[in-house]
């Protein structure tokens, strides 16, 4: 018996569809953002199915597990990055006499985050766009500029673009 009862009798050989409300004496199990319902063939090409081709009561575990695998993923490939880029450093040193850090905002690394979804841009355009290390750049979205190293040309970069303060004025 379908959870919401659009009419009819309820029975085992037939029902409504919890979806459109139609007739149908063929309903099937479909996950339909995120709710089981039982539906009609029409409405069941909008639910996700699993790999078998049926609906499944896993949907909502292997979801999270692909969730899990591309976060992984984007940790991996930032990572990569980060170490690839290293190599500037070994050959030039830091300087940190001319790029010194100034001193951040309280928050300053939501504040950036919400800027730059403000402005519709992924963490990666806006790397490259500004021509920034994209770990420099998370580790400022993340509230940890000083201990990633990060320079006072990426905080001044950022403020710039996005047209934010995460510095205090001197």
């Amino acid at each position: 018996m379908a959870k919401y009862s659009t009419g009819g009798a309820g029975g085992s050989a037939g029902g409504n569809c919890e979806l459109c409300g139609a007739e149908d004496d063929d309903l099937r199990t479909a996950n339909v953002a995120g709710a089981t319902l039982e539906v009609c063939a029409e409405c069941a090409q909008h639910g996700e199915t699993d790999s078998r081709g049926g609906s499944g009561s896993d949907d909502g575990e292997r979801s999270d597990q692909d969730r899990k695998r591309r976060a992984a993923q984007n940790a991996a490939r930032i990572d990569d990055a980060r170490k690839a880029d290293s190599k500037h450093w070994e050959e030039d040193g830091t300087n940190y006499e001319d790029d010194q850090l100034p001193y951040l905002v309280s928050g300053y690394g939501k504040q950036l985050t919400e800027a730059r979804q403000d402005a519709g841009l992924q963490l990666a355009e806006l790397a490259e766009e500004l021509d920034i290390d994209e770990a420099d750049l998370l580790a400022v979205e993340q509230g940890r500029a000083t201990q990633a190293g990060v320079g006072g040309s990426v905080v001044a970069k950022l403020e710039d673009r996005l047209d934010v303060e995460l510095s205090e004025s001197a």
